[in-house]
């Protein structure tokens, strides 16, 4: 009786997996990782020559070689045919084709394409981490300026989704920009542990060829090489820290676009957004739609619902290398950025052009008697009254105020009868020092201490923030640096190289 291997006559690949697996995976590689992995071809065939795991000869025709297929159009967008069975493996063929079987196979001398991949997957995965970065540290910086310009405009803050008590604007934004740069603060955190090359973990246990992971890191834009060889091409944190700070991120900004809505609703008109980012009704004249809020909540929501993906499709994986962290899950990873970005993007135009509503503040303040805590806390300064004996004459002319449809400003006489009614004597406040007490200016201006909104706290605060985001700055400038020293230097190792085939 035959065996089930001499009675397959199949042939690689299956049709089915052809067209829903590796044709998808093909097209994918050539968009996105076709750069990335001629570099590391570079950077790898430079430091077999240097460490003479291959002579020099022999990698400098590799190199021009490698120079001659990066010129030609294998990059060039085109249709899966089977032939190869990914990018890879064309491009080893290339190489076999130019300078024959042994040679051009000598390119993957002591690496493995468990750690190939895996560093294609960590600079793409940088790339698409700085890109946000930046865009986030933009954002960052609309939010300061904004903080800066509306630190002494007056507005209603809320606590279950009711007016609470009078901040400003400046005081609001500085809170969603210090949640920003802490979102920032995650993402440079989890880019430290992508920045790091896997490449001469070879597939599990290094190799025994007198390699140099350092020099390949350095060559390649790495911070340096993993340490574990077993978990550079095992371990998946370098996918998760970087997945979840983004669906954090977006978390949370969805938070504030949900306080924008409501802020800009006819009934509470606290946010006024400017006409370039107003749609119109197509049947009713007046309304005007602020639909780009709209539009951020929901994007902030899928580029966290993306994101998410990734980092669950990690779950119950085992721990070694499997496809389940690779190019695949990549592609719903980078478009989890891209619509990030556009999040970022539309959230520092809508900041730009925001406006508080003044005359809406103050109707929204009047109506709702949200000074009132104010008055409690100056009856215990200036009255020398228990805070709960305070509290309860503060709440007696609330009720007053409401009640009569006033504004607590014009509220002297129930507070009067309300503090003679508790305590039993007059009180020494005047009419003046009353409605000085509970002005929204005067609450906003005695809550001066370490992250009030006072003007001196926000001074400080502000100040904070802007170095915060300027170390930000220049930490990513630094890593900018460091890429550009790493893609200049492999050019000249590379060219060096390679001119020693042309002198043959």
């Amino acid at each position: 009786m035959k065996t089930p291997s001499e009675t397959d006559h199949s042939h690689f690949p299956d049709p089915t997996y052809a067209r829903t697996v590796l044709a998808p995976l093909y097209d994918h590689a050539k968009a996105l990782f076709g750069e990335p992995l001629m570099r590391i071809n570079r950077a790898h065939c430079v430091m077999l020559a240097e460490t003479a795991v291959l002579p020099e000869a022999d990698a400098a025709r590799i190199a021009a070689a490698l120079n001659e297929i990066e010129s030609s159009t294998i990059w060039e967008p085109s249709e899966y045919t089977g032939d190869h069975e990914d990018l890879f493996f064309e491009v080893e063929a290339a190489l076999k084709q130019i300078l024959g079987s042994e040679l051009g196979g000598s390119l993957h001398t002591a690496r493995s394409r468990n750690d190939l991949d895996h560093a294609i997957l960590r600079i793409q995965l940088k790339s698409v981490l700085d890109e946000f970065l930046k865009k986030g540290r933009a954002l960052a910086r609309t939010m300061l300026d904004a903080a800066q310009a509306g630190r002494d405009e007056i507005i209603v803050a809320y606590t279950h989704g009711q007016p609470a008590q009078p901040s400003t604007y400046g005081h609001y934004i500085s809170a969603a920009l210090e949640t920003l740069l802490r979102d920032l603060e995650r993402l440079e955190a989890a880019r430290i542990v992508v920045d790091q090359s896997p490449m001469g973990a070879a597939a599990i246990t290094t190799t025994g060829f007198a390699i140099d992971r350092h020099r390949v890191a350095e060559l390649i834009g790495f911070a340096g090489p993993t340490r574990n060889s077993y978990a550079s091409i095992a371990g998946v944190d370098y996918i998760t820290a970087p997945y979840s700070a983004l669906s954090l991120a977006m978390l949370h900004l969805g938070r504030l676009i949900q306080d924008f809505q409501y802020w800009t609703a006819f009934e509470v008109g606290q946010l006024y957004v400017n006409n370039a980012l107003v749609q119109i009704s197509s049947i009713m004249p007046q309304k005007r739609n602020p639909v780009p809020i709209e539009h951020m909540r929901h994007l902030a929501s899928t580029a966290s619902g993306q994101a998410t993906t990734v980092v669950q499709t990690m779950h119950n994986t085992p721990f070694t290398d499997m496809n389940d962290s690779e190019s695949e899950v990549q592609i719903t990873g980078t478009r989890a950025f891209h619509t990030a970005g556009r999040v970022v993007d539309l959230m520092a135009a809508f900041l730009d052009g925001a406006q508080v509503q003044p005359d809406n503040v103050r109707r929204n303040i009047d109506r709702a008697c949200i000074t009132i805590t104010e008055l409690a806390d100056t009856l215990v300064r200036a009255e020398k009254l228990s805070f709960r004996q305070a509290h309860e004459v503060a709440t007696a002319v609330a009720r007053a105020v409401v009640a009569e449809n006033g504004a607590l400003s014009y509220g002297y006489a129930a507070f009067q009868e309300a503090f003679s009614r508790h305590t039993g004597k007059e009180p020494s406040l005047n009419q003046e020092a009353f409605r000085a007490a509970v002005s929204p200016e005067h609450f906003v201006a005695v809550r001066s201490r370490f992250g009030g909104p006072a003007p001196e706290a926000m001074e400080e605060a502000l100040s904070a923030y802007s170095e915060t985001l300027q170390s930000l700055e220049d930490r990513a400038a630094a890593n900018h640096k460091r890429h550009l020293t790493a893609a200049k230097l492999l050019q000249e190792r590379f060219d060096a190289l390679r001119a020693l085939a042309e002198e043959e």
